[in-house]
């Protein structure tokens, strides 16, 4: 479910562009392109955008047509009529905080791959049960971190994780060391007073120093 050939070539996963897939919230439509384009600069050519504020879609249709070198995600999904908007916006994969049954059968019908959110071994056993085999775990450092990843390694050898929540540029590291972490999700690369001023610099900065996450 999470494979994505059409854009990285056989067998290639969204999970392995990047160590740290940017969390974003876009208060302004208009802001979306620029900032899409400064996480690619600095090497983050993928971004997961919320759907937390009432640009989200437009934003979104904004940087997968101004931007197409950038893998434009949709985050926040909480519902099966949400992920049809994203699709329909242009985004290139979905990432959801939880999981119902109904939500993971729809999203497993949809043309683009998703990464269900969970927070315990039963949540990730139904995404596996319904074809998911690389999911979100979130809340990640609320849920048990780094510890309970490593403890789960062991038991559901075949889930790769994306964790994300509460982790910061200092705890990504540990995360990113684990066998069954393929990257994290972090709000850290776009701050909100840097998004406000335009200051895309900052951005790309921020971006470019995580390719010193993983060795």
């Amino acid at each position: 479910m999470s494979v994505l050939p059409d854009l990285l070539g056989s067998g290639g996963s969204v999970l392995d562009l990047v160590p740290v897939v940017p969390v974003v919230v876009v208060d302004r439509a208009e802001d979306a392109v620029p900032l899409a384009r400064a996480l690619a600069a600095g090497g983050v050519p993928v971004v997961e955008l919320t759907l937390r504020t009432p640009v989200a879609l437009e934003a979104i249709r904004l940087i997968a047509a101004e931007a197409p070198e950038v893998v434009i995600g949709a985050g926040t999904i909480t519902t099966p009529a949400q992920a049809d908007a994203a699709v329909e916006a242009g985004a290139r994969f979905l990432v959801s905080p939880g999981a119902t049954p109904s939500l993971l059968a729809h999203l497993g019908s949809l043309p683009v791959p998703s990464l269900p959110g969970t927070a315990t071994v039963s949540e990730v056993i139904a995404a596996r049960e319904a074809g998911f085999t690389e999911v979100k775990f979130f809340p990640a450092e609320a849920s048990g971190g780094t510890a309970y990843l490593g403890a789960v390694a062991s038991v559901l050898p075949d889930v790769r994780f994306c964790p994300t929540g509460g982790i910061t540029p200092a705890s990504a590291p540990s995360y990113l060391a684990l066998p069954n972490v393929a990257c994290v999700g972090g709000s850290w690369l776009t701050p909100k007073d840097a998004v406000a001023a335009g200051d895309w610099d900052r951005i790309i900065a921020l971006a470019a120093a995580t390719a010193e996450l993983r060795g």
